[in-house]
């Protein structure tokens, strides 16, 4: 799973998703790509369930680029813990998504099995997506 190597701080504020992504917006890599219509927050987990959905069902042909990474590091306190002590302990990482920004690109195979191939690492990721074309943006 994708982890940053370090960081200038452990732990994160929650931070806000407000308005649409400026960047990341165009296919810069490949044909097609999945791009986020709605905003939150996908963990490496999800990432890593839709790479490997891509790759198993392309039997490893063609090229995918991943345009997310998981940054953001996000606290949690362990079960049954009363209120108050300090912020918990560093659980997972998450990529922060606004709509409009580009998760995943493929290239180098054909436009239906690109399309089946998005369709079924999109159904991995917990945000509502739309399978996009190069000529389209």
């Amino acid at each position: 799973m994708l982890t940053p190597r370090r960081a200038k701080y452990r732990k994160q504020f929650r931070g806000n998703l407000k308005g649409d992504s400026y960047r990341g917006t165009t296919i810069s890599f490949g044909e097609y790509g999945i791009m986020a219509e709605t905003m939150g927050w996908i963990t490496s987990r999800q990432i890593e369930a839709a790479r490997r959905a891509i790759t198993h069902y392309t039997q490893r042909g063609g090229r995918v680029w991943i345009r997310i990474f998981p940054d953001k590091p996000i606290t949690k306190k362990p079960a049954e813990t009363r209120m108050g002590s300090g912020k918990g302990d560093v659980s997972e990482f998450v990529a922060p998504v606004k709509p409009g920004r580009i998760l995943f690109e493929m290239g180098g195979v054909s436009k239906e099995t690109a399309m089946a191939a998005l369709r079924l690492a999109s159904n991995k990721l917990n945000v509502k997506t739309k399978i996009v074309e190069k000529q389209e943006l």
